[in-house]
């Protein structure tokens, strides 16, 4: 029985359906996605152009160099669709029948032959859905993870062909577009780790949302938003950087935790003797925290974001669970020094947890948490405040780890964080959370202006609004 929702179906689809005309332009290990339209029949139907400049000075003759010098950048496929779609749009627009023009291209670089590198690439369409319509961008970046280089290529022959057919019938959801675009495809062979869209064809979606789908679906670890709320690629902001990372619920953000990304940042800078703008300063929230009332919603998701980067957060959301994780994942981008900034509570946790999906159990964990660049940095705690202070000096782990505890405190990777706030550790996001929920006065004290004045416009957080009812 034909499998309709076949990757060679989907694309005779495409190539039967006659409105739908382009371009395909790939350099580097990309060379399957024009294949498979070839290969599906009726290929005249869609392509009007089919380009492998793997040369490199062919490249630069058609495209221009890159000031960096690399071609598996996002510059570079940027400048392919740029001149693909206009040059398919001055030469064919005019006689040509159909009007939804596309350009796919793609650089990519698969596993080489000693298998020392790091297979990834950017993939793009910039494509119109009517004659009177502005373009669209759609805009992803891959990690290859199949074991050799052939494997690698089919993925992405998969993967382009999802994205071109994702694009034309699967753009009215966010989360059926992100599930198309790995159909036929698993994690452990291909990981996308950015998502970009952009243009009319995609007015009604928030690209954050896209980007969250990620992360809930498990195609890759996590996403990372800069201060305005743009997603951005995180190897290429955190690459060889300092980075210092705050995990919290920020639901929403308080006093505390903004003085906790503040203290915590000043004191890395000055332990590695660096100036604090030269530091990426990560405030992390884990898909657990965005699950703490059940399903995730959108609404929860996005004001998070919104309420952090109105403070001039960058923001990076994880699924990852544990903090080893975390130093695993930052490790990857080569960082010169990484830092994380505990409350005591949540340095406690690390010593409760039996980490049985590990063979060295508590040990393998701890060895992948204290990498020799990492620094943690605790946060106290206090209930009340006629509550003894608990910290470094006081903290309680079980006692079957406290000789852990001590060996860990002897390295120096730990230590108490100084210049916070005392008169402010009493706020806890989850009591602020409650009070914002039942109204209760007195909680615009415990956040920021701007964050308390954005929950009460947006009725952010289950805020009843009273307030806008009275009006």
């Amino acid at each position: 029985m034909e499998d309709l929702h076949s990757v060679e179906h989907k694309a005779l689809k495409i190539n039967l359906d006659n409105f739908i005309y382009g371009t395909f332009a790939e350099i580097g290990a990309g060379q399957e996605v024009a294949s498979t339209f070839f290969k599906a029949g009726a290929a005249s139907g869609t392509i009007a152009k089919s380009i492998s400049a793997y040369d490199m000075t062919f490249s630069d003759s058609i495209y221009g160099k890159e000031k960096s010098g690399r071609y598996v950048c996002r510059s570079r496929l940027d400048k392919m669709i740029n001149y693909e779609y206009n040059l398919l749009i001055e030469r064919l627009e005019k006689d040509h029948p159909t009007c939804t023009f596309f350009a796919f291209a793609n650089t990519v670089v698969a596993r080489n032959y000693q298998g020392t590198n790091h297979p990834h690439g950017w993939m793009g369409l910039r494509f119109r859905t009517a004659c009177d319509e502005e373009p669209s961008d759609l805009i992803l970046h891959i990690k290859m993870h199949d074991p050799s280089n052939i494997l690698q290529q089919k993925a992405v022959g998969i993967l382009g062909v999802n994205m071109i057919h994702a694009a034309y019938f699967k753009r009215g959801d966010h989360k059926e577009l992100v599930k198309e675009l790995m159909d036929k495809l698993s994690r452990d062979r291909i990981e996308i780790d950015m998502i970009d869209a952009k243009g009319p064809a995609f007015s009604h979606i928030d690209n954050r949302l896209l980007n969250l789908e990620l992360i809930t679906n498990l195609y890759t670890d996590a996403v990372m938003f800069d201060e305005k709320g743009k997603v951005m690629l995180a190897g290429d902001e955190l690459y060889k950087k300092d980075i210092i990372l705050t995990r919290g619920s920020y639901r929403p953000p308080t006093k505390v935790n903004i003085d906790i990304l503040k203290t915590g940042l000043k004191n890395f800078s000055d332990d590695i003797k660096a100036k604090t703008s030269d530091v990426i300063s990560l405030a992390e929230i884990s898909i657990n925290h965005l699950k703490e009332d059940g399903e995730i919603t959108s609404e929860d998701f996005l004001a998070r974001v919104d309420l952090l980067t109105s403070v001039g957060q960058k923001v990076l959301i994880s699924n990852m669970p544990h903090f080893f994780n975390l130093t695993t994942y930052l490790s990857s981008f080569k960082p010169k020094n990484i830092a994380l900034v505990f409350g005591v509570y949540n340095f406690m946790q690390v010593f409760d947890i039996k980490y049985e999906q590990l063979d060295g159990g508590i040990l393998e964990a701890l060895g992948n948490l204290f990498r020799p660049n990492v620094m943690v940095y605790l946060y106290p705690y206090r209930e009340d405040k006629d509550e003894d202070l608990i910290d470094l000096n006081s903290v309680k782990v079980p006692s079957d780890v406290t000789h852990l505890l001590e060996h860990i405190k002897s390295s120096g990777q730990v230590k108490n964080l100084s210049g916070y706030n005392e008169d402010i550790l009493h706020i806890y996001s989850r009591k602020v959370l409650d009070m914002i929920r039942n109204s209760k006065p007195g909680w615009e004290d415990f956040v920021p202006k701007e964050i308390s004045k954005t929950i009460n416009e947006k009725c952010l957080f289950g805020h009843p609004c009273d307030h806008l009812q009275k009006k």
